[in-house]
């Protein structure tokens, strides 16, 4: 474990007792959700994962120094300070060398749950293929091939080419699978109609599958795909419009690499009227429930 890498009491006790634990990223904190949102929805994520039987570990960066797990002042203190650097993997080194505060994305996310021992980590969407730019690859799908950690989503965020996201998986070994559905979610809406590896009911049922995967020492995580609930789910047909209009937009303001998913989730929210937030806070919830039941799987 790095010698910058603090875990907070309850994190470090359940890794003691082996008791469940589930990761949770915090550039929606910073860069996902506005002011006072992020704050309460941050803090509802943390009470989910109790309420279900699992340790919520959110996993930032203050001052330099890694947090598996943060204390209720420094979750506050993260949703209410500008200018967070968004931290992907190549950040890490930069921002504990400068001593800079840090929003973690699915892919540094992941790392730090590693260093720490945590399996199981809940999340909006994944990053992937950028539509209309397919050398533009997420660094979370690599992340995935190469660190051994359980990735619970709603799938990729809507905004990319999902087809070719799922076709770097597929090369790069990741098994994806459907929690109580045969194809992958597309975030706002249940289904993008593209199939998934396997299909799991249950939490016991992707626990077998994961710990097939660990036992044969695989390299690499586990994608689970989870639809957004029903009552909350935008069609297809209805966000896609806002989708284009936001691509046009970030096109003509020249927005590139790690500015260009807030900047399009932030604009698509605008265009369905906060539509698309409520949508994101939902899927958001359900998958902190999920991935709680699937850590708790993996430790019985």
């Amino acid at each position: 474990m790095p010698v910058s890498l603090h875990l907070s009491s309850p994190v470090r006790a359940a890794l003691d007792q082996h008791q469940p634990i589930v990761a949770l990223e915090s550039t929606l904190i910073t860069h996902g959700l506005p002011r006072p949102v992020n704050l309460e929805v941050a803090r509802r994520l943390e009470a989910l994962v109790r309420e279900t039987g699992a340790t919520p570990a959110t996993i930032a960066i203050l001052a330099g120094e890694l947090y598996a797990g943060l204390e209720p002042d420094q979750l506050e203190r993260l949703a209410n300070t500008d200018n967070v650097r968004k931290v992907s993997r190549r950040d890490l080194p930069i921002v504990t060398a400068q001593q800079g505060h840090g929003a973690t994305t699915v892919a540094a996310t992941m790392w730090v749950a590693a260093q720490a021992g945590i399996k199981v980590f809940a999340t909006g969407g994944i990053g992937g293929v950028h539509r209309g730019q397919p050398f533009d690859v997420s660094a979370d799908l690599p992340e995935l091939a190469q660190t051994s950690v359980v990735v619970v989503c709603a799938g990729a965020k809507a905004i990319l080419d999902l087809p070719l996201t799922l076709e770097w998986l597929e090369t790069h070994g990741v098994p994806v699978l459907g929690f109580g559905t045969d194809t992958f979610p597309a975030f706002y809406s249940r289904s993008s109609s593209l199939p998934v590896d396997a299909r799991c009911n249950t939490a016991e049922e992707a626990a077998r599958i994961i710990r097939a995967k660990f036992e044969l020492g695989l390299p690499g995580g586990v994608l689970i795909g989870v639809p957004i609930p029903e009552e909350y789910a935008v069609a297809n047909e209805d966000i896609e419009p806002a989708i284009l209009q936001a691509l046009k937009m970030a096109e003509a303001e020249n927005v590139r690499g790690k500015a260009m998913t807030p900047f399009l989730l932030k604009h698509v929210s605008e265009l369905t009227a906060g539509e698309s937030q409520k949508a994101n806070i939902a899927l958001l919830e359900n998958n902190a429930r999920v991935a709680a039941q699937i850590a708790r799987a993996l430790t019985t």
